[in-house]
């Protein structure tokens, strides 16, 4: 973090200070909004949420090392005091991201794949100067000016991952840390339910983050997707593609290997090409790579380079298709940090090409929220597409929507089971796994699954 005294902070974020005997204490550490990751130099952000009261942990804070506490109320400990915690978290986040005189802000944002794009950046921009970037998926209005409250002065890049779950969301995000280079990866039906149901309302408010950049910006589009491409028209910036079947940075010969991991070649906006072998799982990884290439480029790194640090990248996010071999010949694929009808589909596809017709496939599918007035038509649509992806057994978790994913799978000959929760699932996969089974688990946050899939592989404990 920018280092800032309490009187600093008081005077950014329109604060009064409370039982600070020392305002020209040092916040030298980033901020954090669990009481539990405070440390000496640290801001404790005491938000209110859903089922607890951060005030309630800031003594416990600040006997870890808090410095002070970002609060609504006197806490009994040094506090600057607020009248909204979150508005007041963004304010210090803006007014330290202008202070990274030395750093170029690089923002992605799509419905699908951010985070393994994200993690495959945060690998390659590295070679260009330090980086800090979003951690896991912390993309929206508490998670972006965490972020950023973690940059210092020695932050060449600063990497962040944009979310939205209604329009105006990243034009928000923008407006604490304004992007230089902007990544657009694609438009689907994540959160569809949130936009009035159409695509043309997701793609209006993605593509806020290509209006936030300068004229001498750079904006990352993707070719294969028209509802990204139309986005050019949208920014000052110049604009660079890429895809697969066109873009300035292309993908081509794509292939996988026994393991369903893609390779395939790289060609850079001046026709030079480097072959690419990822250690990610599932064809869709070749997009999110090809886009995180083309802003490296698009940033002066060489192909070679480039080809080779996405070679090199490993998985860094928990249930992003992180797989895990268990002792006893079971291979768990944990894609359950959250769920829609594009990343279920892919999975199933990478789930597919992993097996390649030699391993028995089980898919473990809860129900995908945030989808609106057509959900149960998406939830059918999985159901055939388990059926595609010629899915030996699949255990649906939940209720209606679940039962319309097996209803479909079972019509089409697939084995299919029903259970109400995350709970049942785990007793089915007990009885039901053998050696060499193939397990892809895989549902919306809300559904617990991902507890499931960690379960999962401590059955027997999992070689990690």
């Amino acid at each position: 973090m920018i280092p800032l005294t309490l009187h600093q902070i008081a005077q950014l974020v329109g604060g009064t200070l409370y039982d600070a005997p020392d305002p020209a204490a040092m916040v030298d550490r980033p901020a954090v909004v669990d009481s539990r990751l405070a440390e000496p130099g640290s801001l404790f952000a005491a938000l209110a949420g859903d089922r607890t009261d951060g005030h309630r942990f800031a003594v416990e804070a600040v006997e870890a090392g808090a410095v002070a506490v970002l609060a609504e109320r006197p806490v009994g400990v040094p506090a600057v005091v607020v009248p909204e915690v979150l508005a007041a978290l963004a304010e210090l986040a803006r007014a330290a991201a202008g202070r990274l005189t030395d750093a170029t802000v690089v923002a992605l944002t799509g419905s699908a794949g951010k985070t393994s794009t994200k993690d495959l950046l945060s690998q390659v921009l590295p070679a260009l100067g330090r980086t800090v970037a979003t951690p896991l998926s912390y993309n929206n209005q508490i998670g972006l000016p965490l972020t950023v409250l973690r940059a210092d002065a020695e932050t060449r890049y600063l990497l962040l991952e944009m979310g939205a779950s209604q329009a105006g969301d990243i034009a928000w995000l923008t407006g604490i840390a304004p992007p230089r280079v902007g990544l657009v990866l694609n438009i689907g039906t994540a959160h569809i339910g949130k936009f009035g149901g159409t695509k043309q309302a997701i793609a209006a408010a993605k593509g806020e983050l290509v209006e936030a950049l300068p004229s001498d910006g750079l904006a990352v589009l993707n070719a294969d997707d028209p509802y990204v491409m139309s986005m050019a028209s949208r920014t000052a910036a110049r604009v660079l593609t890429f895809g697969r079947s066109g873009g300035d940075v292309r993908a081509g010969a794509v292939e996988l290997d026994e393991a369903g991991r893609p390779y395939f070649t790289l060609t850079d906006q001046h026709g030079e090409v480097a072959p690419v072998r990822l250690a990610l799982y599932g064809a869709h990884q070749v997009a999110n790579a090809t886009g995180a290439a083309a802003v490296a480029l698009g940033l002066g790194l060489p192909l070679d380079e480039v080809a080779e640090l996405l070679s090199k990248a490993q998985p860094l996010t928990p249930g992003r298709m992180q797989v895990l071999e268990r002792p006893d010949g079971v291979t768990v694929v944990n894609d359950a940090f959250n769920a829609n009808p594009d990343s279920v589909a892919v999975a199933l596809m990478a789930l597919a090409a992993m097996a390649g017709g030699r391993r028995r496939t089980v898919a473990v599918l809860g129900e995908m929220a945030e989808l609106g007035e057509h959900s149960g038509d998406h939830h059918e649509e999985v159901g055939r597409l388990v059926a595609a992806a010629k899915v030996d057994s699949l255990i649906a978790v939940g209720e209606r929507e679940a039962e319309l994913i097996h209803r479909q799978a079972r019509a089409a000959g697939v084995a299919s089971m029903l259970v109400a929760d995350r709970v049942a699932a785990l007793e089915v996969l007990r009885q039901l796994l053998r050696p060499g089974d193939l397990v892809l688990v895989k549902g919306s946050h809300a559904t617990g699954l991902a507890e499931t899939a960690e379960q999962l592989c401590a059955l027997p404990e999992a070689a990690r």
